[in-house]
């Protein structure tokens, strides 16, 4: 019932991003078929695999011209394809963007990669960590005269990569609905990441954000927006930046009762208010704390586990995790009004739907069976 429902989608079987790209269009409603590679048929399901929820899978030989026929097929009545190979690949497969989109005009041919299709580095091999330390990213992350330090893969894969595909998917359909033409999209980590950058950058435009890391006020420096230690060797984070909610952070913890306390913006004082509110924090319990700060104004949240996360009152009135199949995982975000999206099914054996799929393309059971036994389809 997602806002998607209806949309078909064709996903080359890959890892990382793309996958997440995958599930989040399934989360809205799509009708993904992934293409698995017919020797992994056989295979069984991996109920840990979140990403890969929402899926039928079909496994296709796609080195045999029968499969790759297969392929296309289901392109012509598909929406969307994805695919996250490195430049060239689809093109030597025969299910490139000329093929597909001679196939049908319509379709909106998703490509996801670090570097992107075009640029000196397209054809290099990277991940992540490399992808968002050549947009600037990764250099703005870590503590002051400490080294980078890779924020999960987060940024590079998941924010400027998947959801920035998802985004050009959304926004290619909505264009497509008024022009009836489909066309390319080239997401690339490396830009992704770059775009998720720009309010920070825009900080370095005008010399009110420091080029060394951990000095800054978004990235650990200021002593009123970070992390602390608590009593019990747990952690705390507040964000305290603006005056109001400052001062309310100071009256909580007793700094205000110090006679000629440092003006909140005086940089040079930052490391020594840091250590101060680090020896008051460390003084009590997280739970002391949530006592104390957890819904004021101070912007305070207790830093918590994926276990902590799930049992937390807030997070449980909003469904932001369940469980399904044993598997605990977060839920279809954003949230509608209307079309609500539900928690797709968990992942699926390759070639679980193989049949199911060849049917959908009118093909008579004893043309599928002939596939089956060229070894184009398992």
């Amino acid at each position: 019932m997602g806002p998607l429902s209806g949309v078909k989608v064709v996903e080359l079987q890959g890892i990382g991003p793309g996958p997440f790209c995958g599930m989040m269009l399934a989360d809205m409603g799509a009708e993904i078929i992934r293409i698995d590679r017919a020797g992994a048929v056989g295979s069984a399901a991996n109920p840990t695999d979140i990403l890969a929820r929402g899926r039928k899978s079909i496994g296709v030989d796609l080195k045999q011209p029968a499969g790759v026929e297969t392929v296309l097929k289901l392109v012509e009545q598909a929406d969307v394809l994805i695919e996250g190979f490195r430049p060239g690949v689809t093109e030597r497969l025969g299910l490139g963007p000329d093929e597909c989109l001679a196939r049908n005009p319509r379709l909106v041919y998703g490509r996801m990669t670090g570097w992107g299709q075009t640029g000196t580095m397209a054809h290099a091999a990277g991940h992540d960590i490399n992808y968002i330390s050549l947009s600037g990213a990764l250099h703005a992350i870590g503590e002051k005269d400490r080294n980078p330090v890779p924020p999960l893969n987060l940024v590079g894969d998941f924010g400027g990569g998947g959801m920035l595909l998802a985004f050009g998917i959304a926004a290619a359909l909505f264009e497509t609905a008024r022009s009836g033409q489909g066309q390319v999209i080239d997401a690339a980590m490396t830009d992704g990441s770059a775009t998720l950058m720009n309010a920070v950058f825009g900080l370095m435009n005008t010399d009110r954000w420091a080029a060394e890391r951990g000095t800054n006020l978004l990235d650990g420096g200021a002593h009123f927006y970070g992390t602390y230690a608590t009593a019990d060797n747990k952690h705390i984070s507040i964000g305290s930046i603006e005056p109001q909610f400052y001062a309310l952070l100071l009256k909580t913890t007793g700094l205000d009762q110090e006679e000629d306390l440092p003006k909140q913006m005086n940089r040079q004082m930052w490391p020594l208010l840091h250590d101060k509110l680090a020896t008051i924090f460390a003084s009590k319990t997280r739970d002391e704390w949530d006592e104390l700060m957890l819904g004021t104004d101070i912007c305070y949240a207790p830093v918590l586990s994926f276990e902590e996360a799930m049992a937390h009152p807030h997070n449980q009135a909003r469904k932001t995790f369940a469980e399904k199949d044993g598997v605990k995982q977060a839920t279809p975000a954003p949230r509608f009004s209307r079309t609500v999206p539900e928690l797709p099914s968990g992942a699926v054996a390759p070639g679980a739907h193989t049949d199911e799929i060849l049917s959908g393309l009118g093909l008579s059971a004893e043309a599928v069976e002939s596939l089956k036994q060229s070894g184009a389809v398992s």
